[in-house]
């Protein structure tokens, strides 16, 4: 009777964890600071329509079954900016836009045969359809992963596409690359972090910005390809790496480093906080909002970040540092521009640390993004793609609009 009992405790501890894990409170932050749904709403229905529709939109549709997500500023199409463009679409119920972004993936940037087969080459020139690399970019097979797994709980698979079977042909391929034809896992085995590129000496140092603790968890859930326990390992090994790649002052990061977290240089640019690290603050925050393991640490680093840029002004910060917080000699071009500015950008992935810092020091930031314009700077430059797609991704998270997707019952 005892060991029955001890059985029906277990079984209930199971279930309360299961049900509990499941049960995570998106915050609707904006709401929260005063703003009317319907306010709310209209600002996110706006800045979908300037991403996707309006006249200085990132996605372009060819035929009625095709279309692509372009860094318009540098003329190309990007595995990066491709599977942005699938998990906002996923998150806001566009099944046919997410189709016909994957659709144009596979046919021209996924590769079918080779060494590489079944990852994707990281740009495309959209008009020739030439591939400018052949090579991948991680973070790209990613997000590519964890939308077909979102839209495979949500769509079902016999609408047209298997989700779920082509999130498991990435996968499983990426599990058969050894090195052969110096092309890897995109997950540095050994280290369990994800690599800058899965070939070459790529594979064996990082980008900080492609630690996405949370999408592990989701392919620990979702994919079911056996590797569940290694996927978890890399969550947490992820969360810890994050500590060390973050100043314990500025809690700025390079935006690429070495598997201990320590600055990486590479020959095109020099260590510091760019472009690629403006997304780490909403990578923690959907961290702490989706799973909660780093809770502690995450509301330290998010006030240590939001201390920093308020310390430069919070309407005038820039966008480039050196870790210390110093002004940087090295200044990375953005297209055809090479200068510091107040970046939508970043204005929008701080923004994303009032998930974690409930504090009312935090209500500055989620005012900024609420006040910002997607729309040219003073000086006539315009980035719709990167500063637009961090600024839709931050009002989805900000407005409890970006969640794990579940199964539909």
């Amino acid at each position: 009777m005892k060991k029955f009992r001890n059985t029906l405790v277990l079984f209930g501890l199971f279930c309360f964890c299961t049900v509990n894990a499941q049960k995570v409170r998106y915050r609707n932050v904006f709401k929260e600071l005063g703003y009317s749904q319907a306010e709310i709403d209209n600002k996110l229905k706006k800045a979908y329509f300037d991403v996707f529709e309006g006249p200085n939109k990132v996605y372009f549709e060819e035929g009625d079954s095709l279309a692509y997500v372009s860094d318009v500023k540098n003329k190309d199409a990007r595995s990066e900016g491709m599977s942005y463009g699938m998990m906002v679409a996923v998150q806001l119920d566009k099944k046919q836009i997410f189709d016909n972004i994957w659709r144009w993936a596979v046919k021209y940037s996924q590769h079918q045969s080779g060494p590489r087969e079944a990852y994707f080459a990281w740009s495309i020139d959209p008009i020739t359809k030439k591939k400018n690399s052949l090579g991948s970019a991680s973070d790209g097979e990613l997000y590519f992963v964890t939308s077909l797994l979102f839209a495979s709980n949500k769509w079902g698979n016999d609408t047209g596409i298997n989700y779920y079977k082509e999130a498991r042909r990435i996968l499983d391929a990426m599990w058969k690359k050894d090195g052969t034809g110096n092309i890897y896992n995109v997950i540095n085995t050994e280290h369990k972090q994800i690599s800058f590129v899965p070939e070459g000496d790529g594979y064996k140092w990082t980008d900080p910005s492609y630690h996405i603790p949370a999408f592990y968890e989701i392919w620990a859930e979702y994919a079911k390809d056996g590797h569940e326990e290694f996927y978890k390992a890399c969550a947490d090994t992820s969360r810890v790496f994050l500590h060390r790649a973050c100043h314990p002052v500025t809690g700025l990061n390079s935006d690429y480093t070495e598997f201990s977290g320590a600055p990486h240089p590479t020959r095109w640019m020099q260590p510091g906080f760019r472009y690629d690290s403006w997304r780490v603050p909403m990578n923690i925050a959907m961290d702490y909002t989706w799973y909660g393991k780093d809770k502690k640490w995450q509301l330290d680093y998010a006030k240590r970040f939001q201390r920093f840029l308020r310390s430069k002004g919070l309407e005038s910060y820039d966008d480039q540092f050196n870790l210390d917080g110093s002004k940087p000699e090295f200044i990375l071009q953005a297209g055809p521009v090479k200068k510091l500015r107040h970046s939508i950008g970043l204005v929008s992935t701080a923004a994303s640390t009032a998930l974690i810092n409930k504090g009312k020091e935090s209500n500055d930031f989620v005012h900024a993004i609420w006040n910002v314009k997607l729309e040219p700077y003073d000086d006539g430059y315009f980035d719709p793609y990167f500063d637009g797609l961090m600024y839709l991704f931050n009002l989805m998270h900000l407005s409890g609009n970006y969640k794990i997707i579940q199964p539909q019952k």
